[in-house]
């Protein structure tokens, strides 16, 4: 395991708190070097928040800039309709259950929202 890895599990479609915590906390520690690398998974209703929301978008571009990699749920993605438009924006499309799952067997840096 990689202790100086964090990875977040971003799940709520809410902007406040996507551009305020999820995206604000991502790309500082980033430009800050406070971890190594930052990883957000997208899961869920953000799939849809990312795929449909321009600002949301412009704070995805910034943070991808600083560093953070972004990688969402396959199936998500496919069931919402959001694959082609996530791919477009330059975000890593996977299928997300086993990974996750050794993410958390392993006690990895694991925030989510």
């Amino acid at each position: 395991m990689d202790n100086n890895r964090l990875y977040i599990l971003w799940t709520n479609d809410n902007i406040i708190t996507s551009e305020h915590m999820v995206m604000m906390y991502a790309t500082n520690t980033r430009r800050m070097k406070l971890w190594e690398g930052v990883t957000v998974i997208i899961w869920g209703a953000t799939s849809k928040l990312v795929a449909e929301n321009s600002e949301i978008q412009r704070v995805v571009a910034e943070a991808q800039e600083a560093g953070v990699v972004f990688s969402a749920c396959e199936s998500c993605a496919n069931n919402l309709g959001t694959k082609e438009a996530l791919l477009g924006l330059g975000i890593e499309v996977k299928f997300w259950g086993a990974p996750l799952t050794e993410l958390i067997k392993s006690k990895a840096n694991l925030l989510t929202i």
